[in-house]
């Protein structure tokens, strides 16, 4: 795994934007629905129990989640959402002791997501070489988020959910350009592009945006992605083998985690290696 400098991988010390699933109330094992494919071995309502949680909110089957046809749920990150939900939002309560509660906490889990999601991009952002006064409009806009996920449940069912999406991605991509600004040549934008299933071996994509791209099952063997913007980028079964990700912009775990890469694939030292990745050359 390739290092990124101290100042880029800062933000991945802040463990309020790190799942704690030992300080959460099994949330997005049970809000979240699923639909029996090859994500998921069966079907499940919003707002039921998934089948292999235990007694104690953990999983049953945590280690073997792949094996047991659940590969969806090693790709969802709630970003901190769900410890902050059940001791923050809800002072330990859970839905279990507490079941008139539980529509309301799950709803509220499902806003938090969004906006511990937000702040994980500011975060990174506010590392990146932007210069002061954005650097200060990203720590404000930061601050301003952080503290809608401190006010009470009813507080943050009022949150304007895609206001604040745009209002930050109007930032985030303020940071990028002047970030991938310091990359020489010329920058290839695909910015939303359907690239599903495109032959991109080798491509020379340093600082280029891909910012919303469709890359499902893209052929990125070998390619250079250093630098370059990746926010909400679909990543499905993308072959990353070979490829340098190093120092990419806003490219989140679940991400990597959906994405197909080996023990060469290069990844900024923010993010974790896929335990499922293939050691060698190849996916």
């Amino acid at each position: 795994m390739t290092e990124d400098s101290p100042a880029r991988a800062a933000h991945r010390q802040r463990p309020e934007l790190r799942a704690d699933c030992a300080n959460c109330a099994g949330l997005c094992c049970v809000a979240l629905p699923f639909a029996a494919s090859a994500d998921f071995a069966v079907d499940k309502d919003a707002g039921q129990p998934c089948e292999n949680l235990r007694p104690d909110f953990g999983c049953g089957i945590h280690a073997q989640l792949r094996d047991r046809g659940f590969p969806g749920c090693t790709v969802f990150d709630c970003f901190g959402a769900g410890q902050k939900v059940s001791r923050v939002t809800y002072g330990a309560r859970n839905w279990r002791d507490n079941p008139a509660l539980a529509p309301q906490m799950f709803e509220v889990f499902a806003v938090m997501r969004h906006l511990h999601e937000l702040l994980l991009h500011l975060a990174e952002a506010a590392d990146l070489p932007v210069g002061q006064p954005l650097l200060r409009e990203l720590r404000t806009a930061y601050e301003r988020v952080e503290r809608l996920t401190r006010g009470s449940a009813e507080e943050v069912l009022r949150v304007d959910v895609p206001a604040h999406r745009e209002r930050t991605g109007a930032l985030l991509l303020r940071a990028s350009e002047k970030a991938r600004s310091r990359v020489p040549g010329r920058k290839k934008d695909r910015k939303g592009a359907d690239l599903t299933g495109a032959a991109l071996a080798n491509a020379k994509l340093r600082g280029a945006s891909l910012r919303g791209a469709a890359l499902i099952a893209a052929r990125l063997t070998g390619a250079d992605l250093r630098d370059a913007d990746l926010l909400g980028a679909d990543l499905r079964d993308a072959e990353l083998g070979g490829a340098d990700l190093t120092g990419s912009l806003f490219l989140t775990q679940p991400q990597l985690d959906s994405a197909r890469g080996d023990g060469s694939t290069r990844i900024p030292g923010r993010l974790a290696r896929p335990a499922h990745w293939a050691h060698g050359r190849g996916t």
